[in-house]
């Protein structure tokens, strides 16, 4: 059974957290992520649910009390976004060193400075190496479904997830969404699973004890070839999502790339945008398809190049920068996942949208236009181009 509501994006993620019921949120509110854990306090102190609520002093202190909640036993979300997740920084290396599951909901937001409150993947994309699994969502309803997917693969494969969706374009506009049953949440997320609980006394245990060259290279490797086998169990999770909620996700979504010459690979929001221009082109007779990866970490390489090995084109969408002179973290993660593949096609990377610039139909119109006349100049010039600025 489904209900089909009208909800903004940070409306959909609080439903979800709400459905979810949670044991423990600690959190510190931020713009554009305050609306998700202030909607979703109002459904502790009306007493929809028996979540414990942490309002804390900084988003350092709301990512510290959920390791800490986790660590006991607890099921754990949190919200946050920009300089907030970037003050959590510290503490997400070590919610993932000690393999604690917990969801945070991350709106993407544009880091300071200058300040700005938009929309931009710097902020999660600073967080990447962090050791959590990162997903990316279009709209209000993949930010609801895979959030809620997100609780669950956490506990399955004990990593911590951060569900993203794009500031103010996806978290405060309004959208279609089908929503589950509560019943039907918990009959998906299931009971409570933790790797291990430090208040329990018959099984006592040390976490988080310092470790220094005797160990820590073991324990890193370990954590390492566990989230490359998380690969499968991520498939698989989506796998089941599809079949008890009726729902038709992927790791990567693939539009019309069966007979493609020229792809363009686009995270987040601007996926939709690709896929109106893909159809408005493929009417012209124009064969452009688009593919969007929704699991960014673990990075999906060989699934990424099996779809675009035989494009004549790639123009990769990038809202970040690495500030390294070699394009944006998609780009690169890609150019990577391409190395000693028997076909190269031409890739170039287009940075767009920093701080919430708009990325119009005609900019993607044009750089359609701009990955076909790079492609046949055989890399005489740059593979990196900034597009939506002013002239």
């Amino acid at each position: 059974m489904s209900n089909i509501v009208a909800k903004t994006g940070n409306e959909a993620m609080a439903e979800a957290m709400r459905q979810i019921n949670p044991d423990v949120v600690a959190a510190y509110p931020i713009t554009p992520a305050t609306e998700i854990v202030q909607i979703f306090s109002s459904f502790v102190s009306d007493g929809k649910i028996d979540t414990i609520f942490v309002p804390t002093e900084s988003e350092h202190s709301a990512i510290s009390a959920c390791i800490g909640a986790a660590a006991a036993g607890a099921r754990v979300m949190t919200g946050t976004s920009s300089q907030g997740l970037a003050l959590m920084h510290e503490i997400l290396f070590i919610a993932a060193g000690l393999r604690l599951p917990m969801v945070i909901c991350e709106v993407n937001r544009a880091l300071s400075a200058p300040i700005n409150i938009h929309c931009d993947h710097s902020d999660t994309m600073a967080s990447r190496d962090a050791g959590w699994i990162q997903i990316f969502s279009e709209d209000p309803q993949e930010a609801y479904d895979q959030t809620i997917l997100g609780m669950k693969l956490s506990e399955d494969i004990f990593f911590p997830v951060m569900v993203s969706t794009d500031g103010f374009i996806i978290s405060h506009a309004m959208s279609r969404l089908e929503m589950f049953d509560d019943k039907d949440v918990q009959a998906f997320i299931g009971e409570h699973k933790t790797p291990y609980n430090i208040l329990d006394t018959e099984k006592p245990i040390t976490v988080g004890s310092i470790v220094l060259q005797d160990y820590y290279m073991e324990i890193r490797t370990q954590m390492a070839h566990e989230m490359a086998k998380a690969k499968e169990k991520i498939k698989e999770a989506y796998a089941e999502f599809n079949k008890k909620m009726k729902k038709n996700y992927s790791v990567v979504e693939a539009y019309f790339m069966d007979d493609a010459e020229y792809a363009i690979v686009a995270l987040g929001s601007s996926a939709g945008s690709a896929r109106y221009i893909c159809e408005r082109l493929r009417a012209k007779g124009e064969k452009v398809g688009v593919v969007k990866p929704r699991v960014f970490r673990p990075f999906f390489d060989r699934e990424m190049v099996a779809i675009l090995e035989n494009a004549k084109g790639i123009a990769v969408l990038d809202r970040s920068d690495m500030m390294s002179s070699t394009g944006g973290h998609l780009f690169n993660e890609l150019k990577s996942a391409f190395y000693r593949n028997e076909k190269q096609p031409p890739m170039r990377d287009y940075i767009y949208g920093l701080g919430g610039r708009d990325l119009t139909i005609g900019d993607i119109e044009n750089l359609v236009e701009d990955i076909k006349s790079f492609s046949k100049k055989q890399g005489n010039e740059q593979d990196v181009k900034y597009i939506t600025v002013r002239e």
